[in-house]
């Protein structure tokens, strides 16, 4: 039952994850990854707010696993990362890094104070 969930999560996530970056990236015209960098941190709020929660553990499979796991991407930030790097934009690949990571915990940290908060 639990894979289920997190297959049904997933299934919602990756999809959202998908529009909201094409989204996001065609409103700028920037070479920076701003529809990953929204996606990542949207998703590390959400995930701090979950985690605030008392949990079910189907909920947890469901939205934070599933969904989340899913709307967030390691490896595009890592890939897009690279290409920044490979293409003559290391100073966008070194802000795509640090703001992903500082925005990432940010976010997540203040979910989990909204969470409490409520």
């Amino acid at each position: 039952m639990t894979l289920l969930l997190i297959a049904l999560g997933a299934a919602i996530g990756a999809p959202l994850r998908y529009l909201t970056d094409r989204t996001v990236q065609a409103k700028h015209d920037s070479v920076f990854p701003w529809g990953t960098f929204s996606v990542n941190v949207a998703g590390s709020l959400l995930l701090g707010f979950l985690a605030g929660l008392p949990g079910d553990p189907a909920w947890t499979a469901l939205l934070g696993t599933g969904f989340c796991g899913a709307l967030t991407t390691y490896s595009t930030f890592s890939y897009e990362t690279l290409r920044l790097t490979q293409d003559g934009f290391r100073f966008y690949a070194l802000v795509n890094v640090i703001a992903s990571v500082v925005a990432g915990l940010g976010a997540a940290g203040l979910g989990l104070l909204l969470a409490q908060a409520v």
